[in-house]
Formats: structure tokens, C-alpha cells, sequence
């Protein structure tokens, strides 16, 4: 069985392709076969060494995203040869995905959507559940008003698409003026590239993908979430009455089922930039570092 791996933090040159051994699955768990998964920053920069205590033992399979074929449903109601989906939480659990066969929880697991294909389905595990999820949390609804802080980038612009099938009214920071058509053709109404053009206490709740902090566009008892680990904890709102979370992602089979009927209902659009097979592993995570990417990059089996 191929995987890629290191046994070592650095450059990209760091990723080898290896013989690894097959894995078998235990109770509760499913056996697929990936066909397609994908490049996301957290594979970026656990390969450099950047994540720390929280980076499991070398050698390792990175990859969270997954889009395959079961060859072993256990006693689940997964059947062989089903098309499913999954995010596989590597950091907890070293199950990286960049792997032909991989075992995880049946619970972690949806059938594929149908309106795409695999490969572009592997873009949308780790960057959905992280949108959806995050939402959940903020309880936007119909009507109401949210800030999305980097809605271009891959989690930024699902949960725009997101937000709007559920009626919720979006206004938008982008990092560069060449994002605006993409947001304004996904439903944002007031799209800029200043984080002052946005009125202060105008909105019901934020979502922050990069740590703009615009905590000042909240109103009192809002909510506002972000998802940049790397910036740290929001500043405390408490005496406005502004809930605040730092989101992190986890596995969510349920989650992923929702997200496959919004593809295949055209509420939610994937954005496919490129794809490389496994050798072209190197020259892949190049690519993602040069940044300026029109969606994700995927690896295919």
C-alpha cells in the first residue's frame, strides 16, 4: 500500500511516497479506498513542524481530506463499493488520508455527493465541516446579518455559500480586489477590501477565518467566531454580551452528509484549482506555497 510520509519536519522535499502496511479495520470502523483527497494549510504546516506538542509521532501519513470507495463496511450500514467522503482529524488521531487504504469511525463517514466527482469532492471535507461547523456555533439564521473575514479563501468561501442557502444576509472582507467578483457572484452583498468600510455594531455575528479581529462590527449580544488558532483567543466581549469561540474542526459524519446535499442541490459550488498524482507530490505542496490559488489543490490515487 502507497503513502505519503515523513520521518522528518522541513521543505517539501521532506514528502516521500512509501511501501506502508495495509490497514485492517476494527469495530465501528470502515476500510476505504481513497481515490482523491487534498492539500490543506494544517498538512503545510505539520510537514514543516510548525504544529508542535500536538504533532504525532514520526514517521507519519499525513491528509485529512478524503473522497474514496468502501471495501469493507464492518457492521456499519456502508456497503462496498459505496462513493463516501470523510475528514480523518490526523493531528488527534494519526490517521493521515494521502494513503490507498485507510480505516476510520463509520460515524466519521457520508456518502459522496453525486453532482461532482471525487476528485473535486476531496476538496470539500476539511474546509466544510470547518464552515458548517462554525456556523452551527454562531446560530446564524434567516435574516440576520453575518461578517465573513477572508471569504475567498477555501473555508471563508464555502461558508459564504453556506450562509446564504439559509437566508442569512452577507456582507464581506477580501484580501484582494481580484476576490470581489467571486464574492459578490456567491451572494455577498458589501464586499470590500478595507476592514473600516464596515459599520460598527451592524451585525448579528462574524466569522473570522484569519484573525481581522473586526470585533467592533458585532453588535451587543452577538456572536463571533474565528478560526485562526494561530492569532489567538479573541479579546474578551463579555461586557457587551458578545459570545466569542476560537472553532476547531472535528469529525463529523453527520456534518458531511448535510454538505453532499447542498452540492447536490447547487446551493454549494467547489473550487477545483488543480490536480496532481501522488509521485507530483513535492511539486504539489510547491504549487500550494506559491499561493494565488482559484480553489483547492487535490491528489489523486
Amino acid at each position: 500500500m502507497r503513502a505519503i510520509q515523513i520521518d522528518r519536519f522541513g521543505t517539501p522535499d521532506v514528502l516521500n511516497l512509501v511501501e506502508a502496511p495495509r490497514p485492517e479495520p476494527g469495530p465501528g470502523e470502515v476500510l476505504i479506498r481513497t481515490i482523491a483527497t487534498s492539500i490543506n494549510p494544517v498538512d503545510d504546516k505539520t510537514r514543516e513542524g510548525a504544529i508542535g506538542e500536538g504533532t504525532p509521532p514520526l514517521p507519519m501519513t499525513l491528509g485529512w481530506d478524503l473522497a474514496g470507495v468502501v471495501v469493507d463496511g464492518g457492521d456499519s450500514a456502508l456497503r462496498p463499493g459505496e462513493r463516501v467522503i470523510a475528514m480523518s482529524h490526523q493531528l488527534s488521531s494519526g490517521r493521515g488520508t494521502w494513503a490507498d487504504l485507510i480505516t476510520l469511525p463509520a460515524t466519521a463517514v457520508a456518502a459522496a455527493p453525486q453532482a461532482v466527482s471525487l476528485v473535486e469532492a476531496a476538496t470539500l471535507p476539511l474546509p466544510g465541516l470547518t464552515a458548517w461547523q462554525t456556523l452551527n456555533w454562531l446560530a446564524v439564521s434567516a435574516g440576520e446579518r453575518l461578517l465573513i473575514a477572508g471569504a475567498a479563501g477555501a473555508v471563508g468561501g464555502l461558508a459564504l455559500q453556506m450562509a446564504r442557502a439559509r437566508g442569512v444576509e452577507v456582507d464581506v472582507l477580501v484580501s484582494r480586489d481580484t476576490q470581489v467578483t467571486f464574492a459578490r457572484d456567491h451572494g455577498a452583498g458589501v464586499v470590500a477590501t478595507d476592514p473600516d468600510a464596515f459599520q460598527d455594531r451592524g451585525y448579528d455575528a462574524a466569522f473570522d477565518t484569519f484573525g481581522a479581529f473586526l470585533t467592533e462590527a458585532v453588535k451587543d449580544g452577538g456572536r463571533y467566531a474565528s478560526i485562526a488558532t494561530q492569532a489567538g483567543p479573541v479579546p474578551d466581549l463579555s461586557a457587551r454580551g458578545v459570545r466569542t469561540t476560537v472553532n476547531q474542526v472535528h469529525e463529523d459524519g453527520a456534518g458531511l452528509s448535510a454538505l453532499t446535499k447542498l452540492v447536490d442541490d447547487g446551493s454549494l459550488r467547489l473550487r477545483l484549482h488543480s490536480t496532481y498524482g501522488l509521485q507530483d507530490i513535492r511539486a504539489a505542496h510547491q504549487r500550494f506555497l506559491q499561493g494565488n490559488l482559484s480553489g483547492r489543490i487535490a491528489l489523486t490515487f
